[in-house]
């Protein structure tokens, strides 16, 4: 058997872990619509706003009136937003990114 040579190994983990993050930086996080619907205008986060975690992405029309489809699971900066006022989403449905603080 060969002897394992934990500093490269140890060494080796932590540059993975580390480009693995920022990967996740540099494309941000993924938002996730929780309803279907029609997109509203009201309450459309625009790319480059600043957003608390739980904060409301985007709002879609139903019988109730307007609900959120998307709320932010981190907080950061708003790299994009991928729907618009007028759209229908699905459940599940990437509507915007976020780059975490």
């Amino acid at each position: 058997m060969k002897k394992i040579n934990w500093q490269v190994l140890t060494i080796a983990v932590i540059l993975i872990l580390g480009l693995a993050t920022l990967g996740l930086a540099a494309g941000g996080v993924p938002q996730i619509s929780t309803l279907s619907g029609t997109v509203t205008a009201d309450g459309l986060v625009a790319p480059g706003a600043s957003v608390s975690e739980g904060q409301v992405l985007v709002n879609v029309k139903t019988v109730a009136g307007p609900m959120p489809a998307a709320r932010a699971n981190v907080a950061g900066t708003v790299n994009s937003v991928l729907v618009t006022a007028g759209q229908s989403i699905t459940s599940g449905q990437t509507v915007a990114e976020i780059t975490a603080k």
